[in-house]
Parts: structure tokens; sequence; C-alpha cells
């Protein structure tokens, strides 16, 4: 098998709160808390949670768009936490993001081609003419035309303005791409495009994707890997299709169950989670589910699971969670 093209261990993301006539630190927001997986190469790993839990500001972390509180992000043999500045930006050539509100992310007072050649101007690629094709060719790739070169933003429509953002995304050549919430501001009808354009991109460059999304049905659709993440911790991940056909962790569950069916007589039952999220800067002890679980058991309130693989050494499925036993002492 071989290396991952990406690997986080642990990584840690706490924000201070700072309070008192001398600002001191007071408190500390855990938004990620030791957080590790894998991705492959030309693989696109499906993030899902509740609004709050950690995704977007751990795509941001593995970026060093937020510098982590701790843990490790290997991108190839690369230490990305430990790269001076240096060696950072020369990084960035391989690590890219699409933001989710494809307006914002996208300077009202600069062009399409200003947009998409400043990447190519910071890190001093090629000659003015060969940029100036660099850009016309991004443009063909995402799908629109040169005639569109000249535009601002507020010209295009949101469908269209994405498709800027994944031409920026692209314009390095990365090996990883975050896509944090990349569809969720879009109308059904443009997101499917822009779902199948993410897809047909990873075939041709062999990309692989950190997807970000709350939208289920998204996720399984784009998805080769699936991590689901609750108060700043992953609690199960696994292939797509073995997560979908049978969720292990109570909370994974409960977000299938809220999947629209099409067919009412299917019989399904949603579960609703008693409660509200706790918060990240006092998370409960023990399992940081266990005050909304249905099935919470003593030992939930004072003791942490560990993750454990609960599928085979070629199809992994792992859960963070007392329903399947403690590892250490089984």
């Amino acid at each position: 098998m071989s290396a991952p093209l990406l690997r986080v261990r642990n990584l840690t993301k706490h924000f201070p709160v700072k309070g008192g006539l001398l600002r001191r630190t007071v408190a500390q927001v855990k938004a990620v808390d030791g957080v590790s997986f894998d991705i492959a190469r030309g693989q696109t790993l499906g993030l899902v949670g509740e609004s709050g839990c950690g995704k977007s500001t751990l795509g941001r972390a593995i970026l060093r768009l937020h510098e982590p509180t701790a843990g490790e992000v290997h991108l190839e043999d690369t230490d990305v936490i430990a790269a001076g500045r240096s060696e950072l930006k020369r990084l960035r050539r391989n690590m890219q993001i699409i933001f989710q509100d494809p307006y914002a992310s996208l300077s009202p007072r600069r062009t399409v081609f200003e947009t998409l050649r400043e990447p190519l101007d910071v890190h001093g690629i090629g000659t003015k003419t060969e940029r100036r094709k660099k850009v016309e060719e991004l443009l063909e790739v995402v799908g629109l035309r040169r005639a569109v070169l000249h535009r601002y933003p507020h010209e295009f429509s949101g469908g269209q303005r994405q498709r800027v953002g994944i031409a920026r995304a692209l314009a390095l050549n990365p090996k990883f791409i975050v896509a944090d919430e990349a569809v969720s501001a879009l109308d059904v009808s443009v997101q499917s495009q822009v779902l199948n354009l993410i897809d047909d991109l990873q075939s041709e460059f062999g990309i692989s994707f950190l997807f970000i999304s709350h939208d289920l049905a998204v996720v399984q659709h784009i998805s080769h890997q699936v991590g689901v993440m609750y108060l700043g911790q992953l609690v199960e991940t696994a292939g797509a299709a073995d997560l979908y056909a049978d969720p292990k962790h109570p909370y994974t569950q409960a977000l299938m169950s809220a999947i629209p069916v099409p067919d009412p007589a299917s019989g399904s039952e949603r579960i609703v989670l008693s409660g509200d999220v706790p918060s990240p800067m006092n998370p409960p002890s023990g399992c940081p589910f266990h005050t909304r679980c249905p099935a919470a058991m003593p030992q939930c309130a004072s003791i942490e699971p560990k993750m454990q693989n609960l599928g085979s050494e070629d199809k992994p499925h792992w859960v963070s969670c007392h329903l399947y036993g403690d590892p250490a002492t089984d």
C-alpha cells in the first residue's frame, strides 16, 4: 500500500479567551482537540458534523491559516507545522483552499484575470505571456469562456464565482485542496455542476481533497472516505459506502437518520438528539457526546473512549465509543 499524501496526527487548535483588566487568558476554546487521519493520493475525505464542531478550523489548521496549538501535519515527506516562512511559501503551491462564500473570497476590485494571475505572480511562475495563457487555460478547465477575463465578481452568478474560486485554487497545480463548504451557498442545480466539476478535476489531475460539508447527501456523492466530527474530535471514520450502510457511532446514526428519504413509506425513523451541543470552552468529561447520547452508559461520563477498528485491515472502520468495548481491556 502506498504512503498517504496527507498525514494528520493529534492536531489540536485551541483559541485563548481573554478576560479581566489585564486581558489575561482565562479559558481555552477547544475548537479542534486531537484529530488524526490520512488522505490517500487522488482520494477525497468528506468531513461532516453539526455547525460549530470544528470542521472549518481543522481545514484551516492543516493549511496553517490558523496556527495549530499542537500535533503533526505531513504533506508527503514535508512537515507542514515545522516549515519556516520560505518553506511554507513553497508548500502553498501544493496546498490550496476553496472557500465557502464565492463572493466574499474574491476581491471586488479585481477582475477575474487579475485574481487568477495573482498566485502566478506571487510565486514567479512563467513570463507575462505564459501567465495570461495559463489563466485562459484555467478558465477553460472550469467551464468559463475567455470573454469573462476582464469582468468583476459582481458580474457573475454564484456558481460562476465558485468556478473562479476553484480555478484560483488550481492555478499552482496543487496536490491537496481543502474544499470548505464549497457548494453550500449555491442552488441545488448549481451544486451538482460544481460537484461534478470537482470530481472531473480529481480524475484528471489526481488531486486529493478534504471536503468539508454539513450536507450528508453531498458528502456521500463526492467522498471515498468519510469522517464524522463532534465537538472538535473525530468519532467515526470509514469508507463512504461502509459508513452510510452501517454507521456505528450513535451520533453518526442520528445524523444519518436526518437524511431525507424519497419514500415516506420506507419506515425509517428519525433519531432526535436531546439537549444542545456543549460549549467547546467547557467540553464534558469522558465521551464528549454522552450528554446527548441515547445509548449512554455510566462509564461514558468519566472515561474517554479510544478509537478502535471494527472493520478489517483492508477496510478499516474506526469508531470512538464504549458500546463496542475498550480495546485496552478486551
